[in-house]
């Protein structure tokens, strides 16, 4: 069992690896999926900012809401990485993996593990597109800790999610319509750029159980406020979703060439 663990765990390091790689050789990705967090932050958080049209406590709504941004470019990112898996079918590599003895789930795990260095690589333009406009977040060796894990385990639900969408739909457009009908209503039925105080009563029932929501939550109080009494629960939260999405992903993983 310890032998299998340590397998798994081994070579999803190497499919992480194989994944990074791609992206170092593409930097050009990085600059494109910058823009819609710019956007959003830099026209409008500082719209909605002047206005004073959505109530954020005793934080400036620039403030607020850039938790919620980046978790928006995380979730974006991830939930269309199905894309990859679709595209690695039509070249014949999926294949190839699925005929080593490489477990389903370090498989998986790679991809997820992947997702979420490039949802790291997404705070870190955020972080400096805030320090440019002067948002005062808390950036401490904790929060920065928080940070990462909370982007890795909300990467991990989201790009386990895709896959489980490519092994079903098979086409990358079918793939990307779906992708969009996901994205939007989890974007904006959470607490990402409005309080769940002001929603209507079922919707605020719908916020609660978004993992989204967990994700915001988490570094809202990472990052904003500095209450860690929920970050506990927020984190339990999506492990248990992340785990129980991979272990979905594994089993569907080998269907998307079926």
């Amino acid at each position: 069992m310890i032998k299998l663990i340590t397998q798994t765990v081994v070579k999803s390091y190497v499919m992480a690896e194989m994944e990074v790689r791609k992206l170092l050789h593409d930097p050009t990705e990085l600059a494109t999926r910058a823009i819609q967090p710019i956007l959003w932050l830099g026209i409008f958080g500082e719209a909605m900012s002047k206005i004073k049209a959505i109530p954020a406590g005793e934080y400036t709504y620039l403030q607020f809401i850039t938790p919620g941004i980046l978790t928006q470019s995380i979730t974006f990112l991830a939930i269309f990485y199905g894309l990859s898996i679709i595209w690695e079918r039509d070249m014949g590599l999926l294949q190839k993996f699925l005929v080593t003895p490489t477990p389903r789930l370090a498989l998986v795990w790679g991809k997820m593990i992947s997702a979420g260095i490039r949802g790291l690589s997404q705070a870190i333009i955020i972080f400096i597109f805030a320090f440019i406009l002067k948002i005062p977040l808390i950036l401490t060796p904790l929060s920065i800790l928080g940070v990462i894990l909370i982007t890795m385990l909300g990467a991990s639900v989201f790009s386990g999610l895709s896959m489980i969408i490519a092994s079903l739909v098979k086409t990358r457009e079918r793939f990307m319509g779906i992708g969009q009908v996901l994205t939007l209503p989890l974007f904006f039925a959470s607490n990402a750029i409005y309080p769940i105080d002001i929603m209507p009563v079922w919707l605020q029932t719908v916020a609660k159980i978004n993992p989204l929501s967990y994700m915001v939550e988490g570094l809202r109080a990472l990052l904003v406020s500095g209450d860690l009494s929920r970050l506990p629960i927020d984190i339990l939260v999506l492990v248990f979703v992340a785990g129980a999405i991979s272990t979905i992903s594994a089993y569907m993983y080998p269907k998307v060439v079926a």
